[in-house]
C-alpha cells in the first residue's frame, strides 16, 4: 500500500509540474501576443515604411485566410497632467485592431476617436488619473526643438494586462491621430500580423522573410521576447528533475517492499518450488504485482492531478504576485499526452523495479529453507 501511495504522489507531482509551466507559459505567450501580435514588420533601423507595403507581398495573398494584418505607429512621448509628467510609449492602432482590448479593459469603453485615449490601469493610478480627465502628450522627438508637437486626449478606458511593462507605460490612440501627432506623412512604424492557425507561423514567417528583404525585420513574438522564452525553457529541466526524485522515492519503495516480501516468504517459496513451480513462474508473480502497482499508482497520481488542475483553475485556490508573474493566480494547463507519458513510465518503471529482488528467488534453496521444518 505505502508503494503505491508513494508512486501515486511521484506521478501527481511531475503531472502538476507539467501543468503548471504548460499554464505559465500559455498565459504568457497569450498576453504577449495580444499586444505585439504573432509577428511584426518593421524597418531595420525603426524608420517609417509605407502604409501600402504589403498590399502586392505574396504571402498576404498566399495565406490570406489565415492571416490579420493592421498597421501600427509607435512613438515615445511626454504624458503630462497637472504637475505630473511620465514618459510613455504611444502606439496608434486602427479601429479593427482593437478587439484584444475587450479582453483587458478594466473601466470605461474602447472609443478610440480622434480626441481619445486608452492607458494602464497602474499608469493611471501612478498620475492619479480617472475616465474623463484631459492629459496632453508631447512628441519626445521634438522636444527640444522649436516645433514641438502637442494633443490633448480625454482618457475613455483603462486596461490592466497584468504585465507591468505594458500596462505603466503603454498609451493607444487612433493611428489617424498617432499620425498627426508624430507627423508621419502617412507612413507607418510597422505592421502587425496575426495567425488564426499557429502551426504555420515558422511557413509564414519564411515567406515573409523571402519577400521583404533588407531593410524590412520580421520578428515574431517570441523572437522579440527571446530571453523570457529561453529562461522559460531553461527552467523547465531543473524543475522536473527535482519533482521527478518523489517519483524516485516510490520506485526505492517498490524495490524495498518486494526485497522484504521475498525475504520474509522464503519458506514458502521454498515450498512451491520444492512442489515443482519454476522460477520463471515465481517471478511472473512478483511481475505481475509490480505492474499493478504502477497500473494502480498511476491512476491514483493522474487522478489527484486532474482533481487539483479543476479546483486551481474554478477556485483559483493558490494566488501570486501579479507584478511579479504576469498573472494573479497559477495556470494548470491539462494535457493527455503528458498523462499518458507519466503513468506510461511510472507503469513500466514498476515492473523494472519488481525485476531486481526477484533475482534472489533463484537463489532459494529449497532444502535450506525447509531443513528446519
Amino acid at each position: 500500500m505505502l508503494s503505491i501511495i508513494g508512486l501515486g504522489v511521484g506521478v501527481a507531482a511531475l503531472l502538476l509540474t507539467l501543468f503548471i509551466l504548460n499554464g505559465f507559459e500559455r498565459v504568457i505567450s497569450q498576453k504577449i501576443a495580444e499586444f505585439d501580435g504573432h509577428i511584426r514588420i518593421r524597418h531595420f533601423l525603426n524608420h517609417p515604411i509605407s502604409a501600402d507595403l504589403l498590399e502586392s507581398d505574396s504571402t498576404i495573398s498566399n495565406f490570406g485566410e489565415n492571416l490579420i494584418s493592421s498597421s501600427f505607429i509607435q512613438s515615445t512621448a511626454l504624458l503630462r497632467t497637472g504637475d505630473l509628467a511620465e514618459g510613455v510609449v504611444v502606439e496608434g492602432i486602427d479601429n479593427s485592431r482593437t478587439d484584444f482590448l475587450k479582453n483587458i479593459l478594466v473601466n470605461g469603453e474602447i472609443i478610440l476617436d480622434k480626441k481619445s485615449v486608452i492607458l494602464g490601469k497602474q499608469l493611471a493610478e501612478r498620475l492619479n488619473l480617472s475616465l474623463g480627465n484631459k492629459i496632453v502628450l508631447f512628441d519626445l522627438n521634438k522636444l527640444n526643438s522649436s516645433n514641438k508637437r502637442i494633443r490633448q486626449y480625454t482618457i475613455t478606458g483603462f486596461f490592466h494586462s497584468g504585465m507591468t511593462e505594458y500596462d505603466k507605460s503603454l498609451v493607444f490612440i487612433n493611428i489617424k491621430e498617432a499620425n498627426s501627432l508624430f507627423e508621419m506623412e502617412n507612413k507607418r512604424s510597422g505592421y502587425i500580423i496575426n495567425l488564426k492557425d499557429l502551426s504555420t507561423l515558422k511557413e509564414v514567417t519564411e515567406s515573409f522573410n523571402n519577400s521583404l528583404s533588407y531593410p524590412y525585420m520580421v520578428m515574431t513574438w517570441k523572437e522579440k521576447n527571446s530571453a523570457l522564452f529561453k529562461w522559460m525553457n531553461i527552467q523547465r529541466w531543473p524543475i522536473l528533475f527535482i519533482f521527478g526524485l518523489i517519483g524516485l522515492v516510490g520506485l526505492v519503495n517498490i524495490i524495498s517492499s518486494f526485497a522484504m516480501i521475498i525475504v520474509d516468504k522464503s519458506r514458502q517459496i521454498g515450498i512451491l518450488k520444492s512442489l515443482g513451480l519454476k522460477n520463471s513462474q515465481l517471478k511472473l508473480t512478483f511481475l505481475m504485482q509490480g505492474l499493478m502497482v504502477g497500473l494502480i499508482g498511476s491512476l491514483i497520481g493522474s487522478s489527484i492531478s486532474l482533481v487539483v488542475a479543476w479546483l486551481q483553475n474554478s477556485y483559483k485556490i493558490i494566488q501570486v504576485p501579479e507584478d511579479i508573474y504576469f498573472m494573479n493566480f497559477i495556470p494548470i494547463d491539462i494535457n493527455f499526452f503528458h498523462i499518458f507519458l507519466i503513468a506510461s513510465l511510472a507503469i513500466m518503471s514498476s515492473v523494472f523495479a519488481a525485476i531486481w529482488p526477484t533475482i534472489k528467488i533463484d537463489k532459494i534453496k529449497s532444502a535450506e529453507v525447509l531443513k528446519y521444518e
